[in-house]
C-alpha cells in the first residue's frame, strides 16, 4: 500500500512539473512576425511537374519570338545556339517536363532582371524555346492546361539518383570526393569579378511582382513616380553596374574607357544611346550586352550623358 501511494505521489509530481513548464506554444522570443497567407502566396511561385502552381495566362510561339528577341537572344543566341552562355537548342533532351522550363524562366530569367516577366511572357518564352527544340509545333499556345500535357522526348529515359534525387534508396552521405587518379594540385583559372557578383541581381524587390500580380499589365507611364535625375542611381538601378565599373573592366568595359572612346565624336550621344538600347557585341569583345528596351528615353538620356562625362581626356 505504501509503495502504491509512493508511485501515485511521484506521478502527481511529474504531472505538476509538466503543467508548470512552458510549452513551445507559450515561448515567445519576440523575433519577427508570423507571415500572412498573402505574404506566403507572394513567394509561392514554384511549378510542379504536373502543372500545379501554373498561373492563369497564355503565350504562343509567335509571341515568344518577340519576348525572346527582347530578353533572351543577347545571351542565348538568336536561335538558341548561345553567345557564350547556355545553348537552348538541346534543352528539350535535358528536361523531364515542360513545366520545369516554365518554372526556371519564371524564377531566374531574364538576366539580370529575374521575375520581371508577366505570366503571359513566361508562357510565350516557354512555347518559343520548346518550338526551337522541335517539341511543339509553330502554332502551339502554352497555358496551364496545354503545358503539363507535353511529353518531353527523354522523359522515360531519365533516371533519378536514388537517395539524392528521390526519397527512395540510401542517402548519398558517404561519398568521397574522388575515387582514383585524382588531381593533386588544383588551380583556380578564373573567377567572377567581385563587382559582378555583388551587383548581379541588385535588389530583387525592384523586379519581383509576385504570383498574384505577375499577369497584370505594367502601370501606365504617367502613373509611375517621376524618375530620379541622378545618373549614377539610374545606372545602378538598371543593372549597368553588374557588368561595368567606372574605372575598371568587369564583364564589359569601364565607363571611363567608353567615354574616352567616344570623346570628340559629335555623334556620341546617338551612337551610345543606340548601343545601350539595342545591345550587341563586337566592339568590346564577343560577350554581348543585352538590349534595354524598357528604359525610358528620358532616363536613358541622363545615363548616357553621365557615362560620357567619365572621360579621362581633357
Amino acid at each position: 500500500m505504501l509503495k502504491y501511494k509512493w508511485i501515485l505521489g511521484q506521478l502527481a509530481a511529474i504531472v505538476l512539473l509538466t503543467a508548470t513548464m512552458p510549452t513551445h506554444a507559450q515561448v515567445r522570443y519576440h523575433l519577427g512576425k508570423a507571415a500572412t497567407p498573402q505574404e506566403i502566396a507572394g513567394w509561392n511561385i514554384d511549378v510542379r511537374p504536373d502543372g500545379a502552381g501554373l498561373p492563369d495566362g497564355q503565350g504562343s510561339v509567335a509571341q515568344g519570338n518577340d519576348v525572346y528577341d527582347a530578353n533572351c537572344a543577347s545571351c542565348h543566341g538568336t536561335f538558341g545556339e548561345s553567345n557564350e552562355y547556355l545553348a537552348l537548342t538541346g534543352v528539350g533532351a535535358k528536361l523531364n517536363y515542360a513545366t520545369t522550363l516554365f518554372d526556371y524562366i519564371n524564377r531566374a530569367m531574364p538576366f539580370p532582371h529575374s521575375k520581371s516577366l508577366t505570366a503571359d511572357q513566361v508562357y510565350a518564352a516557354t512555347a518559343y524555346v520548346l518550338n526551337l527544340n522541335n517539341v511543339v509545333p509553330a502554332d502551339f499556345v502554352a497555358n496551364k492546361d496545354t503545358l503539363p500535357k507535353i511529353k518531353m522526348p527523354n522523359r522515360d529515359k531519365m533516371k533519378l539518383f536514388p537517395g539524392l534525387m528521390t526519397i527512395h534508396g540510401k542517402p548519398d552521405v558517404h561519398n568521397v570526393a574522388c575515387m582514383k587518379n585524382c588531381a593533386k594540385d588544383v588551380k583556380v583559372t578564373a573567377r567572377l569579378p567581385p563587382d559582378f557578383v555583388k551587383n548581379l541581381y541588385g535588389d530583387i524587390r525592384d523586379n519581383f511582382r509576385g504570383l498574384a500580380t505577375m499577369n497584370e499589365m505594367a502601370p501606365a507611364e504617367d502613373s509611375l513616380p517621376a524618375p530620379t535625375k541622378d545618373g549614377p542611381t539610374l545606372v545602378e538601378k538598371n543593372g549597368c553596374t553588374v557588368c561595368h565599373a567606372i574605372d575598371h573592366k568587369i564583364v564589359g568595359p569601364a565607363f571611363r574607357d567608353v567615354a574616352d572612346k567616344y570623346q570628340g565624336n559629335a555623334d556620341a550621344m546617338r551612337l551610345l544611346t543606340k548601343k545601350v538600347r539595342d545591345g550587341g557585341s563586337g566592339v568590346w569583345g564577343t560577350i554581348p550586352m543585352m538590349p534595354h528596351p524598357d528604359i525610358s528615353n528620358a532616363d536613358l538620356d541622363i545615363m548616357v550623358h553621365w557615362v560620357l562625362k567619365q572621360t579621362t581626356k581633357k
